[in-house]
């Protein structure tokens, strides 16, 4: 039950929900969840099919640009159309076209299957003029062959038999959805593709298409199965291809379109040899065996990253949803990463936050490091332009990242909640340290990881400075964007101090253990002993804010001294704030858009004592909005480590079904991925408090009243183990690997193979 998603609502905004909720993907290549024959006249679509990374460069305007502001962006594009396949039934006068918004639905019923890897929609009708059929449409985008999309449609008479004409259609002539009222969604630039090949070639319809300035191309190659006796007609335009069946329907007839996309960020220049190599590969593959490498990719993904949920099959929906969607939305390789929303829609134009980090990565980290992998290796596949950006930004060493970027370059027009948000920077550090620490990849950490943390830990000396004895970062925004351009963020100083201490330990590793790797990277980036000094030393050094009278850390240097915001008196159809008020007018109050200290103190918990988190917590619980879906996660961990039991629960429903239930409004945009990954954190990190450290992985459980129990597996140092919760203790299996020793509350567990351990669970 809680492996399929079924919506079978046909009003105009459940289908556009619907489109992002069904979209399907697999990291390279993503579709939404559109009808193939098209909604009612009247009706509007999101209609997108999209590669990870595949963009297109355009202009930002400015009033008044000032130096150093990104004169162009990156914008992820909707590519070529092979969805569309529409259906006649009869001839002449008696000539139909099958629409749901024409005729009589008998039944209707459209699924997701999560375990099996795609949709489809099972349709019995009858049209106006009442010829009654059974519809059946499967689709899936491969996990097995990256650059495959595959449409299979069943048609089985019921009281009609006769002519049945199915047009396929491929088309080039595409644009992007734009919203000019909604800073999330893109407001311009819809059109930014020419249609450069148009051609029909045995049984392969061909359509490439080329971007205006990026000077990128992307093709769709198709060929289509049907099995019974049929004419064809084929239709060759100025930017589509239509390819027209005609035959008699009088037993269950069966179509396959297989489409195959291919882009030159990846492959050979020649597109349609590409495609066609493609093609040759699969084209003693059907449907059935297709599917079935869906289902065995899926297995696989399954047996570590699943967590199930006993006594609440609406929660177990809502995780298993969310981890598929991330499965589908992770790039796969150096020139990709996870968009804000995936590849389901074109919200934030496509482009790759901090989210990949601080609320992604981590359930790859811990469940499929493989993956993870991957999206760091894309962060240092970009590190020479974020080194280029630090010195555009006046540093004379080190390497700061883009706020929002699809190639690497800053995309962020609006610096003061861009730009200045250095903390990135930091968190990438995290992201990579975190990886190493789950692994024990050094090979990763010679070859990228030791790079990565020298060049960010030179950002922060180059940046910040001494103030009586302490280093201070000024002039910089947190992850709270209601506050910004603030001295000494405490999010973005602990964050800073950790990626020197990482760096210098980092350092320190390679030096002991890999002598060659240590004097090529050492000349190479002409590092000094001095200088892995001073890293060490400002870590140590490092200002924390702290207020003695409140007992808490404040947000930074003049949060605390504004008024607070007037919650009471602020309408609900006011929030969220950023879309009825001036950013100047929220800069001027205590008000949150997010967690940000409270985040801090999950990251690293140990930079603070208990009492003066729980103090954090309670503070700025009360002023912080949850304007961003990336709050409520962290909120959840937070209070279940403080022991808030019901706010625990209460904030991690927040995440739950975010865009199953769309709650913030807006899933037609496409989901809300780092909400996704903070489902995972919240269970993993907050209900069974699971930490990575360097002196190695702890727990501390509890079991929401709501349950009955809940289970799952991490990876760690390649051996995975089963963690399972239920009402009196906690059972612990290492399923794959020798042995490993876990800390449960304050006691130290060893785990030797298929062996388990009970531990009482405390309340």
């Amino acid at each position: 039950m809680t492996w399929t998603i079924t919506r079978n609502d046909l009003t105009n905004i459940e289908l556009l929900n619907i489109e992002s909720l069904f979209s399907i993907g697999n990291g390279y290549l993503g579709v939404r969840g559109n009808f193939e024959e098209g909604y009612g006249d009247d009706m509007s679509s999101v209609r997108g099919t999209y590669i990870n990374a595949f963009h297109d460069v355009t202009k930002i305007t400015y009033g008044e640009k000032l130096y150093a502001f990104p004169e162009t962006q990156q914008k992820l594009l909707n590519i070529i159309d092979s969805q569309t396949i529409y259906i006649y039934l009869g001839e002449g006068d008696d000539r139909e076209l099958f629409s749901l918004f024409d005729g009589e639905i008998l039944s209707y019923e459209r699924m997701l299957h999560l375990d099996r890897g795609f949709t489809e929609r099972k349709v019995h009708f009858l049209t106006p003029k009442g010829k009654e059929i059974k519809l059946l449409f499967r689709r899936f985008v491969s996990f097995a062959i990256k650059e495959l999309f595959v449409i299979d449609i069943q048609i089985e008479p019921v009281n009609f038999t006769g002519k049945v004409e199915l047009g396929s259609i491929i088309n080039g002539d595409v644009a992007n959805y734009t919203n000019p009222k909604d800073p999330r969604v893109s407001a311009g630039h819809a059109k930014r593709l020419t249609v450069e090949q148009v051609k029909q070639k045995d049984i392969y319809s061909y359509i490439e298409v080329k971007t205006m300035e990026s000077n990128l191309s992307s093709s769709c190659l198709t060929s289509h199965h049907l099995n019974t006796d049929y004419k064809e007609k084929i239709h060759t335009r100025e930017k589509s291809i239509e390819v027209v069946y005609t035959f008699d329907l009088c037993k269950p007839v069966q179509l396959t379109k297989y489409n195959v996309y291919t882009d030159t960020l990846r492959h050979e220049n020649d597109l349609f040899q590409a495609g066609l190599k493609i093609h040759n590969g699969i084209i003693e593959e059907n449907v059935i065996s297709l599917m079935e490498q869906q289902k065995q990719y899926l297995d696989n993904f399954w047996s570590t990253a699943d967590v199930q949920i006993h006594g609440d099959d609406h929660v177990q929906e809502g995780i298993r949803f969310n981890l598929y969607h991330l499965l589908q939305s992770a790039g796969r390789d150096q020139k990709s990463n996870i968009a804000a929303k995936g590849l389901s829609g074109e919200g934030y134009e496509g482009h790759y936050f901090w989210d990949t980090e601080i609320y992604l990565n981590p359930v790859f980290i811990m469940t499929h490091p493989e993956i993870a992998k991957n999206l760091l290796l894309y962060r240092y596949y970009i590190l020479d332009g974020a080194r280029a950006r630090a010195r555009e930004m006046g540093h004379s060493k080190g390497a700061l990242f883009p706020w929002r970027t699809i190639a690497g370059t800053e995309c962020s027009p609006f610096f003061p909640a861009g730009t200045a948000q250095y903390h990135i920077s930091a968190d990438i550090a995290y992201s990579f340290i975190q990886y190493y620490l789950a692994t024990n990849d050094f090979d990763f950490l010679k070859k990228y990881g030791a790079e990565l943390l020298i060049e960010t830990a030179r950002l922060w000396i180059d940046t910040g400075h001494y103030d009586q004895g302490a280093f201070k970062i000024d002039e910089v925004t947190g992850p709270d964007e209601y506050t910004c351009l603030v001295n000494n963020n405490y999010y973005t100083n602990v964050m800073a101090k950790h990626n020197l201490s990482w760096a210098f330990k980092a350092y320190d590793l390679l030096s002991k253990q890999s002598q060659d790797t240590f004097h090529e990277l050492k000349q190479r980036l002409q590092v000094t002993n001095e200088e892995v000094l001073e890293w060490k030393k400002i870590a140590d050094d490092m200002y924390l804010p702290y207020d003695e009278k409140l007992g808490i850390n404040p947000q930074d240097d003049t949060f605390l001294h504004k008024a607070i915001w007037d919650f009471e008196n602020t309408p609900r159809e006011k929030y969220p704030l950023l879309l009825h008020y001036h950013p100047l007018t929220l800069y001027r109050y205590q008000v949150c858009k997010q967690a940000d200290t409270v985040l801090a103190h999950f990251l690293l918990e140990d930079e603070q004592h208990f009492d003066t988190i729980q103090r954090s917590y309670d503070y700025y619980e009360k002023v912080t909005t949850h304007d961003s879906s990336l709050s409520y996660a962290v909120f959840s961990i937070m209070a279940a480590k403080i022991g808030y039991a019901d706010k625990a629960y209460r904030y991690f429903i927040e995440t739950a079904r975010l865009d199953l239930d769309n709650t913030h409004g807006n899933t037609k945009d496409g989901l809300h991925m780092a909400n996704m990954g903070g489902t995972w954190m919240a269970i993993v990190f907050g209900f069974a408090g699971l930490r990575l450290k360097e002196e190695g992985i702890s727990l501390a459980p509890s079991l929401p009243v709501n349950w009955s129990g809940y289970e799952f597996n991490i990876k760690y140092i390649e051996q995975v183990i089963h963690i399972k919760i239920h009402v009196d203790q906690i059972t612990l299996t290492l399923n794959k690997g020798d042995h490993v020793a876990v800390r449960v509350y304050d006691q130290i567990v060893k785990l030797s193979p298929n062996q388990s351990f009970h531990v009482p669970l405390l309340t």
